[in-house]
């Protein structure tokens, strides 16, 4: 099966009104603070759903259903530490930044170390960040894939991906590029309402097709142990346990929401560090939500496929969710729910332009051309959006071969999370670590990451935990040996 006309003309409709939609907030923009932080101005509660609209991607939305279908409700674990990381964040890192008047994450590094540490951790935050959003950018080709089939069967997988990118990236670019941040958080506040809402009509319609309903889940899934939660082993292996998780995913969101621009951005658009505090605390209850009801679907869509099992089985579990969604939801339905998805993608895609371009221009072209003007920085603000934009759509199709995607998503910013990470918690919690010090942490920290990536079998939940900890211990060390460079 496949989607019909009255699917397209809905998935369409949203894509067309979310784009008008962004565009009311177009207008004259003073200054940079005005593009990028939205003049602070902001309420809490729309700062807590934007930011849990830019940290969850399609990827989210199709892998998590995935993890639950291939295993266990294990992946929340995870997100129990989530929470923890957020409390950290909030005391630690947040009185900080609302110090003084900044715009990104990376000023706070000049302020406490020095400009050349700020050059790395910035220059080191656009690597990685467009690296992780090329393969969430692709997961939008999955979804179309599955959802268009039929309908694109003359095309090549290669064209079919070339359009679902292009189409998702240009619209969220437009509105993106005209609006700033302002728009990046309202159009993630109504996307965010309506990928939750498609996805509780996807949970109730499994419900209904399931024979028995919630009890004839239960009789099937419970026994597969697609409901099981703690693993208390204690093995580095082992992705999801509850060690990895708690210390793991603590760590993880340290990294993310404390020392990650494309969080960090949202938080200094709250109208205070009170507000921030609030919005960052309340997206945790949010994704606690959000992740549970992904997992139980998948775990609902196990009960599913096992009554009615597919015409050949599924060769990658991320593909599951959205095969669903087109072959066994009412029309219309369906149209909603795959509108539902590529909401999920242009809301971290937008965040994600925003991110890159502010960091690009405030930590490197506005420190390099101090004398360039307001005015300057804006136009090549905006170009600056259209390149990214073109980086992303080229590292989106890179990503094609890559293994399941949200775990793809997530090793690939644990390895630089862990460096990053380490040098924040250097600058705010010590006072005698120096520049010099600090950055030779940074680069063991790095290097142990890179080494358990590539060279061991040791889950990405632990990455953050060991690099940081390595930067940390290094660093402290180094300054303490080391004479600090004239600079620092």
């Amino acid at each position: 099966m496949t989607l019909n006309l009255l699917d397209i003309c809905i998935v369409a409709f949203y894509l067309g009104g979310v784009t008008l939609f962004g565009l009311r907030f177009r207008g004259a923009h003073k200054n940079l603070k005005n593009y990028y932080l939205a003049d602070n101005a902001i309420p809490w509660w729309a700062i807590a759903l934007s930011i849990v609209a830019a940290e969850t991607s399609t990827l989210t939305v199709i892998g998590a259903p995935g993890l639950a279908f291939d295993g266990n409700f294990g992946f929340l674990q995870l997100v129990f530490g989530y929470l923890i990381g957020r409390i950290v964040v909030s005391l630690i890192f947040l009185p900080h930044y609302f110090r003084g008047n900044l715009m990104t994450a990376y000023q706070l590094m000049e302020r406490r170390f020095g400009s050349h540490l700020r050059t790395l951790t910035a220059g080191i935050f656009l690597l990685t960040r467009a690296a992780a959003e090329g393969v969430r950018v692709f997961a939008v080709a999955i979804v179309v894939r599955v959802a268009l089939g039929s309908l694109l069967s003359s095309m090549s997988d290669f064209h079919r991906d070339l359009a679902a990118i292009a189409i998702v990236t240009l619209l969220t670019l437009i509105y993106t590029y005209e609006g700033g941040m302002k728009a990046a958080i309202w159009t993630d506040v109504l996307q965010q309402t309506v990928y939750v809402a498609g996805t509780l009509v996807g949970l109730f319609t499994i419900l209904h097709l399931v024979p028995g309903g919630w009890s004839g889940v239960t009789s099937i899934s419970g026994p597969a142990g697609k409901f099981h939660l703690f693993d208390l082993s204690l093995n580095l292996t082992t992705k999801y346990t509850l060690w990895s998780g708690i210390l793991g995913g603590t760590f993880i969101t340290m990294a993310s929401h404390g020392t990650d621009q494309l969080i960090v951005q949202r938080l200094l658009s709250a109208r205070s560090q009170v507000q921030a505090k609030v919005a960052l605390i309340s997206s945790g209850l949010a994704i606690l939500f959000q992740f549970s009801l992904f997992l139980l679907i998948g775990a609902m869509l196990y009960a599913y496929y096992t009554l009615q099992p597919p015409a050949s089985a599924f060769t990658r579990s991320d593909t599951v969710f959205p095969t669903f969604i087109v072959g066994h939801m009412p029309h219309g339905i369906s149209g909603l729910l795959i509108a539902a998805i590529l909401a999920a993608a242009m809301s971290n895609l937008s965040a994600a332009l925003n991110s890159l371009t502010s960091t690009s221009i405030v930590d490197f072209y506005a420190r390099f051309r101090p004398d360039s003007s307001d005015a300057q920085r804006l136009k090549l603000s905006r170009a600056g959006m259209v390149v990214w934009a073109l980086i992303l759509f080229a590292l989106a199709l890179l990503a094609r071969n890559g293994g399941r995607v949200i775990e793809v998503g997530l090793s690939i910013t644990s390895v630089a999370y862990g460096g990053l990470l380490g040098v924040f918690l250097l600058g705010v919690l010590t006072q005698r670590t120096h520049q010099r010090g600090a950055i030779v942490g940074m680069i063991c920290g790095l290097a142990l990451n890179l080494f358990l990536w590539f060279f061991t079998q040791v889950s990405f939940t632990w990455y953050v935990v060991l690099g940081s900890l390595t930067t940390f211990v290094v660093g402290y060390t180094a300054s303490l040996i080391l004479a600090p460079a004239t600079t620092d």
